[in-house]
């Protein structure tokens, strides 16, 4: 191997966080990775790491080689980029994260169009709700909806996601009329297990703030099990507008309290910052932008 694909390596080694975790993304042998590690410093006549059964850290030598090996790989990719983008070619492997129903229901003609705009290029997609750490997992980009707390991760916004109350016309026929928050009481919910903890509120034209603090009928972590739950006349769903819009044009469900504003939380791309964005994920994020906006389709519909 030549200096250049050594040190990428060690760039490798320092973001995911041990040998190990290097070795399972590129399905190497732990010690095939610790090999050219060790001639690596070798060569340059310091340690780069310090070694424990299960983390890696940087020595002042290591974090010296590390940013200038970091600026020469990232200028390098830019090098790259701009001659790929030139000739709208991109090529490698874009690894994508994204929650389930949402990755299902609308990143596929997403997806789809951009791997068809770059035959060269490999998509490798995962949908999980659960949240990964990017850099352990070799994942370039993810895509998260939530309020984001502040963290090392870099995130880019791409549309709205909005929430409303929804029920089945069989629901309502059965039970207490509702027109005010206040009635949540007599009514039973179907509930989303948040990881984020999802504040579970509406809120009046004037700003006055009402919690669904109704009877709860069945808890999940999949909207669309819940959904189909609220179709079934279950309950009252508290449910992404992208999940239940079709139902609503179909009648299958109704919004109530329409008049009532329920939270609003953002898409975002998110990747990490020490690593340099590549053409591959620029250009992905661009077309996410480009393809929902704001008002995404299910919302203007």
């Amino acid at each position: 191997m030549g200096q250049f694909e050594d040190m990428a390596l060690f760039v490798k080694i320092v973001e995911s966080g041990s040998i190990t975790a290097t070795a399972n993304q590129l399905n190497l042998a732990k010690s095939a990775i610790s090999r050219r590690l060790s001639e690596l410093e070798g060569r340059l006549g310091v340690q780069l790491l310090t070694r424990t059964t299960r983390r890696s850290s940087l020595t002042e030598a290591g974090q010296m080689f590390y940013n200038q090996a970091q600026k020469i790989l990232s200028d390098t990719e830019e090098m790259v980029a701009s001659v790929s983008i030139a000739k709208s070619e991109l090529s490698g492997t874009l690894k994508i994260a994204a929650p389930l129903s949402f990755g299902l229901k609308h990143l596929a003609p997403v997806v789809n169009s951009f791997a068809a705009a770059h035959p060269g290029l490999i998509i490798d997609l995962n949908f999980a709700d659960h949240q990964i750490n990017l850099v352990e997992e070799g994942v370039d980009l993810a895509i998260r909806i939530a309020n984001l707390e502040s963290s090392s991760l870099i995130a880019r916004r791409f549309t709205t996601i909005r929430h409303r109350l929804y029920a089945s016309p069989k629901y309502l026929e059965t039970h207490t009329p509702l027109h005010h928050p206040s009635q949540f009481s007599d009514h039973k919910f179907l509930r989303y297990k948040s990881p984020s903890g999802m504040m579970y509120q509406v809120s009046d034209p004037s700003g006055e703030q009402f919690d669904l603090g109704g009877k709860t009928a069945m808890i999940s972590n999949n909207g669309d099990f819940l959904r189909q739950a609220a179709i079934d006349g279950l309950g009252l769903c508290f449910s992404p507008t992208f999940i239940c819009w079709e139902d609503l044009k179909s009648g299958a469900l109704v919004e109530v309290l329409p008049k009532y504003k329920a939270v609003e939380l953002g898409a975002y791309a998110i990747y990490p910052q020490t690593r340099y964005l590549s053409s591959r994920v620029r250009l992905f994020i661009d077309h996410l932008t480009a393809n929902f906006g704001d008002t995404p389709y299910w919302d203007a519909a």
